[in-house]
């Protein structure tokens, strides 16, 4: 496969062209009862306009095969107030869903919000993310936004999965085959460079379609820098979101271009995690809060509708604009598990979206459809090459132990990544851990009981440990003073953490208690705070094992980064798998921790 000429791709970048619809000779089972309702408003012009189908969906995070466990479910609540759960994702079954909605549809675009790729399972991962680039392109991806993982590796390697080309270190993976990039463009209009002051990809993209044109604005969360780790922002401003989108859409404005789409990779917190909750309950985005209400509430009028990422959550909200319009906002959860059908109404005589027309739901990716053969092709081909990695045992677990699929505060999987750190880290010449913490984010997915593959239930694969901790970080073993360490608990429920707070998970020994009914630092209850059942000194120093992305301040943890006498280790992966490996066996595996550490009082 050649490299896209240079010439074609920046056409792409600025103007879509009429591209051929793909077609699907099955039948979409049918949705769970109210999947189909929509959130709209009634009004329009008829004859002048026509409906555009806006499909979208955000942080697949490489997931092309079906997530395993929590990881691949959505919950629907049904009628009488039952909860169903529907196991989802999977891009076989995507590319199923997308091409079957747009049958029939000449005026149909696909987007995303970001975090396409980064925190990867092995099959994605393992190949920087070629894998997940080239089934974007065959899923027929029009435009995505940044999010914060797409720069876990850099702004050069973001620079490649754009343009193409071989990596500079693992070369060509496959003989005979250049990477060719994204067939989609990147948008990061409030992601510059320092020196230039220039976006490092483009800020906008024009989607026109027999004289129907819709401009599309990319940003991720201004805050990028607090969640990637300091060498992947290197050299970059990321700008505040509501200006950034307000700045480009008059510049679209300028260019004729007066139907606005913002890609954002920040979202917000629904009431309830089912997919199919009436966030405008009981009135105009009443169901949702966090950072994108804010956001939606101070753009520009003229943007009509915001496809939104990062929390993970699946909502279609009309949040009011400025004006006190309402306007659709949308996010489809992760990891492949919905997609967003949202229409926009296109009027030809004033070149605007009637807002008063948009209509969205969100879908579930169903695994009741035929898989889509090119994926199936494209997955059987990169799990061979991944394979002698991803099959190999690492240890045994007796169980699931949830990790990302744990709602509680202190995860059993969190327990066990910082057991394993502590033990790893704890020996003289390794460190001398006698504390060691994980950042909840850090856990990408659960440790499944049942088997992936061929390996046998309860076998953990390097391939599934990889999936929970994709990120290969060092780590870190550093001196902190007790008030440091008690800073650092107290910044999980303050400053920027207070209104979605990031609870650190600890390894055994350390016990404290949360007092969730106060405000602030104030939820950590300082006296509680013990190692091994005496309380933390804070005039004493302690050595605290940690990744390198808490040690250097990230989410939100600037205590953690004051550490003194840094010792870098091994990788967090390498540490884990260690740990699994001496502590496990086929007759002797490892039971879920309790989760008992962190007190909670709600």
């Amino acid at each position: 496969m050649s490299a896209t000429p240079k010439k074609n791709r920046a056409g792409r970048r600025i103007l879509a062209t009429a591209a051929g619809l793909a077609t699907v000779g099955a039948m979409v089972a049918a949705l769970p009862a109210g999947a189909g309702e929509r959130t709209t408003t009634t009004g329009y012009h008829p004859g002048r306009t026509v409906d555009v189908q806006l499909l979208s969906f955000n942080d697949l995070h490489g997931n092309l095969e079906p997530p395993a466990g929590s990881s691949g479910e959505v919950a629907h609540t049904h009628a009488d107030g039952s909860v169903e759960k529907i196991k989802a994702g999977g891009v076989e079954y995507l590319a199923t869903h997308l091409r079957t909605a747009r049958q029939g549809n000449p005026y149909s675009i696909t987007a995303a919000a970001g975090d396409m790729i980064g925190a990867s399972p092995l099959m994605s991962g393992l190949f920087h993310d070629e894998p997940t680039i080239e089934a974007l392109n065959k899923l027929k991806l029009d435009v995505s936004s940044v999010g914060n993982h797409e720069f876990d590796e850099g702004a050069k390697e973001l620079a490649r999965m754009q343009d193409g080309g071989c990596h500079p270190t693992g070369g060509c993976y496959e003989e005979g085959k250049t990477f060719p990039g994204a067939a989609f463009p990147y948008l990061a209009a409030n992601v510059t460079d320092e020196k230039t002051g220039k976006p490092i990809l483009d800020p906008y993209f024009i989607w026109e379609r027999k004289g129907v044109k819709i401009g599309f604005i990319g940003v991720t969360l201004e805050g990028t820098p607090n969640i990637v780790t300091a060498e992947g922002v290197k050299g970059l401003k990321f700008g505040d979101e509501v200006e950034t989108i307000n700045k480009y859409t008059k510049v679209l404005e300028r260019k004729g271009v007066k139907s606005v789409v913002a890609l954002i990779h920040e979202g917000g917190a629904p009431a309830s995690s089912s997919y199919n909750y009436d966030c405008d309950s009981p009135g105009a985005g009443d169901g949702i809060s966090g950072p994108v209400v804010d956001i939606a509430k101070k753009l520009s009028p003229q943007v009509d509708a915001l496809v939104t990422g990062h929390t993970h959550q699946a909502y279609v909200c009309t949040i009011p604009d400025p004006a006190g319009k309402p306007r659709m906002v949308t996010s489809a959860s992760s990891y492949g598990k919905l997609y967003t059908d949202t229409t926009l109404t296109y009027d030809r005589r004033t070149k605007d979206i009637v807002r008063t027309s948009v209509e969205s739901a969100n879908r579930v990716v169903s695994r009741d459809v035929p898989k889509a053969a090119d994926m199936t092709s494209l997955i059987e081909r990169w799990n061979k090459l991944a394979a002698p990695i991803a099959n190999r045992p690492q240890g045994y677990i007796s169980a699931d132990i949830n990790g990302r699929g744990s709602t509680d505060y202190e995860k059993p999987l969190g327990d066990l990544i910082t057991d394993a750190q502590l033990a790893g880290l704890a020996p003289a010449d390794k460190g001398g851990a006698q504390i060691a913490l994980m950042n909840p984010g850090g856990i990408r997915s659960d440790l499944v009981y049942k088997a992936s593959g061929a390996e046998g239930d309860g076998v953990v694969t390097y391939g599934e440990a990889f999936t929970v901790q994709p990120f290969t970080n060092m780590m870190n073993v550093v001196d902190l003073t007790g008030a440091q360490l008690i800073a650092g608990l107290q910044q999980q429920v303050s400053g920027s953490n207070e209104a979605s707070p990031k609870i650190l998970q600890v390894s055994k020994g350390f016990t404290y208690t949360l007092d969730m009914t106060k405000t602030g630092a104030a939820r950590v209850v300082v006296d509680s705070v013990k190692l091994n059942g005496e309380p933390i000194d804070p005039a004493k120093t302690y050595r605290v094992a940690m990744n390198e992305f808490l040690a250097g301040g990230g989410d939100g943890f600037p205590a953690l980064a004051q550490g003194k006498n840094k010792l870098v280790g091994a990788s967090d992966l390498d540490v884990f798998n260690a740990y699994l490996a001496a502590n496990s066996s086929a007759t002797a595996p490892i039971t879920p921790p309790k989760a008992e550490r962190i007190t909670v009082i709600k």
